[in-house]
Protein backbone atom coordinates (compact mmCIF):
# COMPACT_ATOMS: atom_id res chain seq x y z
CA UNK A 1 0.00 0.00 0.00
CA UNK A 2 1.53 3.40 -0.95
CA UNK A 3 1.72 5.79 1.83
CA UNK A 4 -0.20 9.08 1.73
CA UNK A 5 1.89 12.17 0.47
CA UNK A 6 2.20 14.21 3.44
CA UNK A 7 1.45 18.12 2.72
CA UNK A 8 4.35 19.99 3.22
CA UNK A 9 4.23 22.71 6.09
CA UNK A 10 5.63 25.79 7.55
CA UNK A 11 6.71 29.03 5.96
CA UNK A 12 9.58 27.54 3.98
CA UNK A 13 6.97 25.19 2.67
CA UNK A 14 4.95 28.29 1.85
CA UNK A 15 7.71 29.82 -0.12
CA UNK A 16 8.73 26.29 -2.22
CA UNK A 17 4.91 26.00 -3.01
CA UNK A 18 4.66 29.75 -4.47
CA UNK A 19 7.85 29.12 -5.92
CA UNK A 20 6.56 25.70 -7.67
CA UNK A 21 2.97 26.95 -8.50
CA UNK A 22 4.80 30.35 -10.50
CA UNK A 23 7.10 27.84 -12.33
CA UNK A 24 4.15 25.93 -13.25
CA UNK A 25 2.12 28.25 -14.76
CA UNK A 26 4.83 30.26 -16.64
CA UNK A 27 5.53 26.58 -18.47
CA UNK A 28 1.71 26.32 -18.88
CA UNK A 29 1.80 29.92 -20.73
CA UNK A 30 4.77 29.07 -22.34
CA UNK A 31 3.44 26.01 -23.88
CA UNK A 32 0.62 27.90 -24.97
CA UNK A 33 2.46 29.80 -26.45
CA UNK A 34 4.69 26.98 -28.19
CA UNK A 35 0.85 25.24 -28.87
CA UNK A 36 -0.24 27.69 -30.84
CA UNK A 37 3.18 28.35 -33.37
CA UNK A 38 3.40 24.59 -33.81
CA UNK A 39 -0.30 24.96 -35.10
CA UNK A 40 0.40 27.75 -37.59
CA UNK A 41 2.56 25.61 -38.80
CA UNK A 42 1.00 22.43 -38.96
CA UNK A 43 -2.05 24.12 -40.65
CA UNK A 44 0.57 25.50 -42.92
CA UNK A 45 2.04 22.04 -43.61
CA UNK A 46 -1.18 20.58 -43.96
CA UNK A 47 -2.12 22.91 -46.76
CA UNK A 48 1.50 22.31 -48.45
CA UNK A 49 0.75 18.64 -48.26
CA UNK A 50 -2.69 18.89 -50.00
CA UNK A 51 -1.29 20.96 -52.81
CA UNK A 52 1.54 18.62 -53.49
CA UNK A 53 -0.89 15.50 -53.55
CA UNK A 54 -2.80 17.41 -56.46
CA UNK A 55 0.59 17.93 -57.93
CA UNK A 56 1.48 14.56 -57.81
CA UNK A 57 -1.73 13.05 -58.94
CA UNK A 58 -2.36 15.20 -61.85
CA UNK A 59 1.38 14.81 -63.11
CA UNK A 60 0.91 11.50 -62.50
CA UNK A 61 -2.47 10.87 -64.33
CA UNK A 62 -0.56 12.95 -67.35
CA UNK A 63 2.47 10.25 -67.36
CA UNK A 64 0.06 7.59 -67.72
CA UNK A 65 -1.90 9.14 -70.50
CA UNK A 66 1.16 9.47 -72.40
CA UNK A 67 2.50 6.14 -71.80
CA UNK A 68 -1.26 4.72 -73.15
CA UNK A 69 -0.50 6.67 -76.15
CA UNK A 70 3.13 5.43 -76.44
CA UNK A 71 1.89 2.07 -75.87
CA UNK A 72 -1.04 2.14 -78.87
CA UNK A 73 1.32 3.06 -81.18
CA UNK A 74 4.56 1.18 -81.20
CA UNK A 75 3.48 -1.59 -78.69
CA UNK A 76 5.23 -2.62 -75.42
CA UNK A 77 8.71 -3.53 -77.01
CA UNK A 78 9.33 -0.34 -77.44
CA UNK A 79 8.68 0.98 -73.79
CA UNK A 80 11.06 -1.75 -72.63
CA UNK A 81 13.03 -1.12 -75.89
CA UNK A 82 14.00 2.54 -73.93
CA UNK A 83 13.97 1.71 -70.29
CA UNK A 84 16.78 3.75 -68.36
CA UNK A 85 19.22 1.19 -66.41
CA UNK A 86 20.00 4.12 -64.04
CA UNK A 87 17.66 5.20 -60.89
CA UNK A 88 16.41 8.82 -60.41
CA UNK A 89 18.03 9.64 -57.01
CA UNK A 90 16.09 11.76 -54.13
CA UNK A 91 17.87 13.77 -51.49
CA UNK A 92 15.46 14.93 -48.25
CA UNK A 93 16.86 18.36 -46.79
CA UNK A 94 15.68 18.73 -43.05
CA UNK A 95 14.83 21.71 -40.72
CA UNK A 96 13.93 22.19 -37.06
CA UNK A 97 10.37 24.14 -36.30
CA UNK A 98 9.80 24.58 -32.24
CA UNK A 99 12.13 21.22 -31.48
CA UNK A 100 10.70 19.20 -33.96
CA UNK A 101 13.20 18.22 -36.81
CA UNK A 102 11.07 17.45 -40.12
CA UNK A 103 11.18 18.00 -43.61
CA UNK A 104 11.67 21.03 -45.33
CA UNK A 105 11.98 19.96 -49.09
CA UNK A 106 13.64 17.55 -51.57
CA UNK A 107 16.53 17.55 -54.08
CA UNK A 108 15.68 14.92 -57.16
CA UNK A 109 18.25 13.82 -59.57
CA UNK A 110 16.74 12.41 -62.73
CA UNK A 111 18.05 9.02 -64.03
CA UNK A 112 20.69 9.52 -66.53
CA UNK A 113 20.24 7.83 -69.68
CA UNK A 114 23.81 6.55 -70.99
CA UNK A 115 25.03 6.96 -74.53
CA UNK A 116 24.08 3.11 -75.16
CA UNK A 117 20.51 3.40 -74.29
CA UNK A 118 18.45 4.49 -76.95
CA UNK A 119 15.62 6.94 -76.97
CA UNK A 120 11.41 6.02 -77.24
CA UNK A 121 10.66 5.08 -79.67
CA UNK A 122 8.00 7.69 -80.29
CA UNK A 123 7.07 11.48 -79.32
CA UNK A 124 4.23 10.13 -76.86
CA UNK A 125 6.88 7.97 -74.63
CA UNK A 126 9.02 10.50 -74.86
CA UNK A 127 6.53 13.21 -73.37
CA UNK A 128 5.71 9.83 -71.13
CA UNK A 129 9.01 9.77 -69.83
CA UNK A 130 9.08 13.19 -69.15
CA UNK A 131 5.84 13.58 -66.91
CA UNK A 132 6.96 10.61 -65.13
CA UNK A 133 10.35 12.88 -64.39
CA UNK A 134 8.05 15.58 -63.06
CA UNK A 135 5.82 13.15 -60.97
CA UNK A 136 8.42 11.92 -59.12
CA UNK A 137 9.72 15.04 -58.24
CA UNK A 138 5.81 15.26 -57.08
CA UNK A 139 5.65 12.62 -55.34
CA UNK A 140 8.91 13.59 -53.16
CA UNK A 141 7.12 16.42 -52.42
CA UNK A 142 4.22 15.37 -51.03
CA UNK A 143 6.17 12.28 -49.03
CA UNK A 144 8.16 15.25 -47.81
CA UNK A 145 5.36 17.72 -46.79
CA UNK A 146 3.43 14.65 -45.48
CA UNK A 147 5.99 13.43 -43.05
CA UNK A 148 6.73 17.10 -42.15
CA UNK A 149 2.74 17.89 -40.82
CA UNK A 150 2.48 14.10 -38.83
CA UNK A 151 5.84 15.33 -37.14
CA UNK A 152 4.52 18.74 -35.88
CA UNK A 153 1.30 17.38 -35.65
CA UNK A 154 2.33 14.83 -33.31
CA UNK A 155 4.39 17.73 -31.18
CA UNK A 156 1.10 19.73 -31.36
CA UNK A 157 -0.44 16.85 -29.69
CA UNK A 158 2.02 16.04 -27.25
CA UNK A 159 2.36 19.57 -26.27
CA UNK A 160 -1.77 20.09 -25.67
CA UNK A 161 -1.38 16.96 -23.46
CA UNK A 162 1.09 18.39 -21.07
CA UNK A 163 -0.80 21.92 -20.86
CA UNK A 164 -4.17 19.64 -20.46
CA UNK A 165 -2.29 17.68 -17.50
CA UNK A 166 -0.47 21.24 -16.03
CA UNK A 167 -3.72 22.89 -16.11
CA UNK A 168 -5.99 20.23 -14.97
CA UNK A 169 -3.79 18.24 -12.50
CA UNK A 170 -0.19 19.84 -11.38
CA UNK A 171 -1.46 23.61 -10.59
CA UNK A 172 -4.57 23.08 -9.29
CA UNK A 173 -2.92 20.24 -6.61
CA UNK A 174 0.09 22.95 -6.13
CA UNK A 175 -2.61 25.74 -5.22
CA UNK A 176 -4.44 23.33 -2.81
CA UNK A 177 -1.77 22.40 -1.28
CA UNK A 178 -0.50 26.70 -0.87
CA UNK A 179 -3.85 27.50 0.26
CA UNK A 180 -3.69 25.00 3.01
CA UNK A 181 -0.61 25.91 4.23
CA UNK A 182 -0.93 29.47 4.12
CA UNK A 183 -4.29 28.54 5.96
CA UNK A 184 -1.63 26.60 8.97
CA UNK A 185 0.72 29.09 8.76
CA UNK A 186 -1.88 31.78 9.54
CA UNK A 187 -3.35 29.80 11.79
CA UNK A 188 0.03 29.45 13.81
CA UNK A 189 0.64 32.83 13.76
CA UNK A 190 -2.69 33.95 15.05
CA UNK A 191 -2.17 31.59 18.08
CA UNK A 192 1.31 33.12 18.20
CA UNK A 193 -0.19 36.32 18.80
CA UNK A 194 -2.97 35.32 21.13
CA UNK A 195 -0.10 33.77 23.12
CA UNK A 196 2.19 36.58 22.84
CA UNK A 197 -1.10 38.78 24.18
CA UNK A 198 -1.96 36.98 27.08
CA UNK A 199 2.28 36.56 27.97
CA UNK A 200 2.06 40.65 27.65
CA UNK A 201 -0.99 41.09 30.25
CA UNK A 202 0.41 38.29 32.49
CA UNK A 203 3.16 40.32 32.92
CA UNK A 204 1.33 44.02 33.26
CA UNK A 205 -0.53 41.82 35.77
CA UNK A 206 2.28 40.91 38.36
CA UNK A 207 4.10 44.75 38.10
Amino acid sequence: MTARRRAPSGRAARLRLRHSLDVAVRGADLLDRKLRVLLERHRQLRKAEETAEARWREGLAEAETWLLRGLLVSGEGALAAAAVADRADVAVEWTVSMGVRHPSGVSCTDAARAAHEPAPGNTALAHAEAAYREAIRAAAAYAANRVAARLVGEEAARTRRRIRALRRHWIPRLAAELAAVEQAVEQTEHEDAVRRRWAAGRTRGRA
